[in-house]
């Protein structure tokens, strides 16, 4: 959600709160030539919505601090 690009994407086209759904196949289409950093964030935000969706945390290497902070605050937020 404050990720810039990310938040063009928090749209009823790609996530259906009231059902639980997310469009992650689509999303993950969409991001192919994104940044390995903007894939990372997309990548963690689909698995702490579902954990069928993979991330590998080695990735954060690729963030830069603000977007590392993000992370972070993420993990924060689903796991308390």
């Amino acid at each position: 959600m404050n990720h810039g690009k990310l938040s063009r994407f928090l749209t009823d086209e790609f996530i259906d709160l009231q059902s639980a759904r997310i469009a992650g196949d689509k999303l993950k289409r969409i991001s192919a030539p994104w940044s390995q950093s903007e894939k990372f964030l997309l990548n963690l935000a689909l698995h702490l919505f579902n954990e069928r969706h993979k991330v590998n945390l080695s990735d954060m290497d690729y963030l830069d601090p603000h977007n590392k902070s993000l992370a972070f605050e993420a993990l924060r937020l689903r796991f308390g």
